[in-house]
């Protein structure tokens, strides 16, 4: 999407500014799936269109040419609102500390000093931005963002606190087992953890018979709707947000726990029947959501290098295997799954028909749901 006169003066005069200070040379610097190395008159990034966007950055070490984990943040940006921040140059980090009061409206009124040393956001790959992120709401963004407000590659462990210790100190173990079992529990600082929801553990209602037991160990609709009224009661699209969320931090903010959630998201939408007819738009909205982000992926991005069955091959071959013999789901939706079944074959030639084991497609387990 290029940017034409009209719309780069809508967005100088609407946009909104990420100013950053002090910022360390060489560090790399990103805003949603764009980012650049730090030079020296770099303050920040103006014109950045309103709504959700990611800010990561890694400090990148002179001498070795090593990239720190990388950080990041969410922030909602309102129109011409201008936010800004700090470097740290001793935790090689953006500060915690917020500016605020006299000091944000003297940079709020000299905003075209600051004009020329303010990068333009990159307005060419807005359109796949917002492709990617349409359903992710500034509440959503607040509830799943971690309490510290950022984001990191790397988790950040602490011991256990609650851990006891069972052996006595200077006894040598007397197995692999036990030397193992020895070491310290590590748990991630509070805090830090993105706050997704957990899924529901049983699979069928209370008091369930035989027969709705295997019913619904094979259609995960009961799970589904759970975390629906559980979580999603206001709206249902949420559900979206947060799969979209997850597949932002594990993608641009190489989160491995977001890779695993959006797994078990995705699994979970595709094992359901009976819901196909009760979430129409939910559904529909699905196709789209999962159109945009394989669009984002490599195509053996899934592949499991031991087995080398791809998870997405697997868990969209029961998705369209549902979709084809459900009873309650509407031609057009049914229309719809045909077309996105279609257009993967075409661009990545996989194959969804061949069945797997004996007469159905297989199920991929992702844990407890």
């Amino acid at each position: 999407m290029e940017m034409n006169q009209e719309t780069a003066l809508r967005l100088f005069e609407e946009g909104a500014f990420f100013i950053l200070l002090d910022v360390t040379v060489g560090t790399e610097f990103g805003i949603d799936y764009n980012s650049w190395q730090v030079g020296e008159k770099f303050k920040g990034v103006k014109m950045i269109p309103e709504g959700v966007h990611f800010v990561s950055y890694n400090s990148v070490s002179r001498k070795h040419k090593e990239a720190a984990p990388k950080l990041g943040f969410f922030h909602y940006f309102h129109s011409k609102e201008v936010l800004v921040r700090r470097w740290d140059k001793q935790l090689e980090s953006i500060s915690e500390d917020v500016i605020e009061g006299e000091e944000l409206a003297n940079f709020e009124s000299s905003l075209k000093d600051l004009d020329r040393f303010l990068g333009p956001y990159p307005y060419d790959n807005y359109k796949k931005w917002k492709s990617l992120t349409n359903h992710i709401t500034e509440s959503l963004m607040t509830r799943l963002e971690p309490a510290s407000g950022r984001i990191s590659s790397a988790t950040e462990l602490v011991r256990d606190g609650e851990e006891k210790v069972c052996y006595t100190v200077g006894d040598l173990p007397k197995s692999m087992k036990e030397a193992e079992g020895r070491l310290p529990k590590m748990v991630a600082v509070a805090g830090t953890e993105i706050r997704f929801v957990t899924l529901p553990t049983r699979a069928y209602p209370e008091g369930a018979s035989p027969a709705d037991i295997t019913k619904y160990s094979m259609d995960k609709s009961f799970v589904l709707e759970e975390l629906l009224s559980a979580h999603y009661a206001e709206n249902h699209m949420d559900l979206l947000g947060e799969l979209q969320f997850a597949f932002v931090c594990f993608m641009v903010g190489q989160v491995f726990d977001a890779f695993e959630h959006w797994k078990k998201l995705v699994h979970l939408l595709c094992s359901c029947d009976e819901a196909l007819g009760r979430h129409e738009d939910l559904y529909s909205a699905f196709i789209s959501t999962m159109h945009f982000q394989l669009r984002e992926i490599p195509e053996d991005f899934f592949v499991d290098i031991v087995s080398c069955n791809n998870f997405l091959t697997t868990t969209l071959q029961v998705f369209f295997y549902n979709l084809a013999n459900s009873d309650a789901a509407s031609r057009q939706l049914k229309k719809r799954g045909n077309q996105f079944k279609d257009h993967l074959t075409k661009i990545f030639r996989w194959d969804f028909e061949t069945e797997q084991d004996d007469d159905a497609p297989v199920v991929v387990q992702l844990g407890e749901t």
